[in-house]
């Protein structure tokens, strides 16, 4: 009998085999990419790119600067929804994160109102970790608690009004400085991002955090602690949360209860999703998820910058959000390549 012709050529789902278009992040990177370039087209200079004392100055600044804030709140979020979360708390942990940091800032400092800040955050996120990992409510309903709540102790906090900060003055670095000719929210973000991909590639949380997605029971009856790594989770997003509150804060230089961070969690989860992030668990990319942020703020900038009215930007907006995620849904990945 003849033995089996085998074959040396890897399958075409093989990593080794994959074409740029098949790599996950090609559509959104792809979308940033038409989005700059219709803005470019379409708007003089809106690429140009200048040095002014020392500080580099453009429409891409400007776009990875106002983007820091929801790049930092997505990365929490993407580490939420792959364990098959939600977190739609994150714009009222902004508000109250910025109030507390302004409401202490002049009195005891940029130290402890910035601690004290983080420190709000982190109890948000306990608290919400807490309802979905320790009492089994549902994740949406759990956070939903926390949206709407935590608005009115933003209010509490600022007493109904707009908090503005006049000193000191190094309360203002964090979202408003400058090194190196770039924003300072932009190391921020690096810094953050760079500690998360470390946690998720170079220890095992990454790896319980996709195994509690995929599969909570299984996960649980192979030893993982999913209780715990959900909770990590919901911890993480607030603390994300926290930090972009301190940035918007810092910037603006007050406390805006009513709107800091409105809307922010669902642009955040809109960042996941059009990263490659899967609602369903497990599958997350925090690149992606930053890719996702710029799309967003890139799409935002390019429909003022093109004089797009009022009443419209956000048709206009979901009209391009609903092609990159039609371009990204499975009816397209299983395509013959």
């Amino acid at each position: 009998m003849t033995a089996p012709a085998v074959s040396l050529t890897p399958p075409p789902s093989d990593p080794a085999r994959r074409r740029p278009w098949q790599h996950p992040l090609f559509r959104p990177l792809a979308a940033l990419a038409l989005l700059l370039a219709i803005a470019a087209a379409s708007v003089p200079g809106f690429l140009h790119l200048e040095i002014k004392d020392g500080r580099l100055y453009g429409n891409l600044v400007d776009i990875l600067h106002r983007a820091a804030p929801l790049m930092l709140a997505a990365l929490g979020m993407t580490l939420v929804i792959a364990t098959r979360g939600i977190d739609v708390s994150v714009g009222a942990v902004v508000a109250i994160a910025g109030a507390v940091a302004c409401g202490l800032a002049g009195s005891h400092g940029v130290a402890v109102a910035f601690a004290a800040a983080l420190g709000a955050a982190l109890l948000c996120g306990l608290w919400n970790g807490l309802l979905v990992a320790g009492l089994g409510l549902q994740p949406i309903i759990a956070t939903l608690i926390l949206m709407v709540a935590g608005r009115g102790l933003a209010q509490l906090v600022t007493d109904g009004q707009i908090l503005t900060v006049y000193e000191p003055a190094s309360f203002f670095w964090l979202g408003a400085g400058h090194v190196l000719g770039l924003p300072v929210p932009l190391y921020v973000v690096a810094l953050v991002a760079g500690l998360t991909a470390l946690l998720m590639t170079r220890t095992a949380l990454g790896l319980f955090i996709q195994a509690v997605g995929i599969n909570p029971v299984a996960a649980r009856l192979a030893g993982v602690r999913t209780a715990a790594v959900a909770c990590f989770a919901y911890v993480y997003c607030s603390l994300g949360a926290g930090l972009a509150g301190l940035l918007v804060a810092s910037n603006i230089k007050s406390a805006d209860a009513n709107n800091a961070g409105l809307l922010l969690e669902l642009d955040a989860i809109l960042a996941v999703t059009l990263g490659g992030g899967q609602l369903s668990g497990g599958k997350f990319s925090l690149a992606g998820s930053l890719v996702g942020a710029l799309i967003i703020q890139t799409l935002t900038s390019a429909i003022y910058a093109l004089g797009v009215p009022p009443q419209v930007t956000m048709v206009v907006k979901a009209v391009v959000v609903f092609a990159v995620c039609i371009s990204q849904s499975s009816f397209w990945s299983r395509r013959p390549a």
